[in-house]
């Protein structure tokens, strides 16, 4: 059975830190590419940052360049994909939302994605 399962989330001040992980199971997601994608009320999803399967390349959003680092452990049976956001902003606040992509091409597109996780809120209080 594949599992993405987000953790990490939570409400935190303006310019504050958090750190989210997605733990992936059930297929040999060391094969693949990872990616974080929110999702704020009212707005369309949006591709937050990507690595690949042996985190040769790494693809951020321009809004979270400098601020948020992407990272993975691959293991035997799963893989572990972190998000570790720091100066977080006001308009950080949304769901967050981990995946994985089996191609090598289109990290940063939602819609090439195969699998994803239930979304983890991010809460940014100005």
């Amino acid at each position: 059975q594949v599992q993405l399962v987000e953790s990490g989330g939570g409400l935190v001040q303006t310019g504050g830190s958090l750190r989210l992980s997605c733990v992936a199971s059930g297929r040999t997601f060391s094969d693949y590419a990872m990616g974080w994608f929110r999702q704020a009320p009212g707005k369309e999803r949006e591709f937050v940052a990507a690595i690949t399967w042996n985190a040769g390349r790494l693809y951020y959003a321009d809004s979270v360049k400098g601020r948020f680092t992407i990272s993975r452990r691959n293991a035997w049976g799963t893989v572990t994909v972190y998000l570790q956001m720091n100066s977080l902003k006001p308009e950080d606040t949304a769901v967050y939302y981990c995946a994985a992509y089996g191609g090598t091409s289109y990290y940063t597109d939602a819609t090439w994605y195969d699998h994803w996780g239930q979304g983890t809120q991010v809460t940014v209080s100005s």
